[in-house]
């Protein structure tokens, strides 16, 4: 699965892959937001992402990978 997450005043979003279930990330997100604890995410590759809940702006979660064609891959 696929997850984008927008940060407040960047331009950039950060993304990753993780095998949680969409549930699994839904849950963690309300609670960083209602709790104004981090976002605590892990990706396929054991690699953890924090992000403060006051600089999340949107989380986007895809089941769907998104295949990429054009230049600059």
């Amino acid at each position: 699965m696929e997850i984008s997450i927008g940060v407040k005043f960047s331009t950039r979003e950060i993304n990753l892959e993780s095998n949680e279930t969409p549930d699994a990330v839904y849950g963690k997100v309300e609670e960083a937001l209602a709790n104004d604890h981090p976002l605590r995410l892990e990706d396929t590759k054991d690699r953890e992402v924090i992000v403060p809940a006051s600089a999340i702006a949107y989380v986007e979660v895809s089941n769907a990978k998104q295949h990429r064609v054009g230049f600059g891959l």
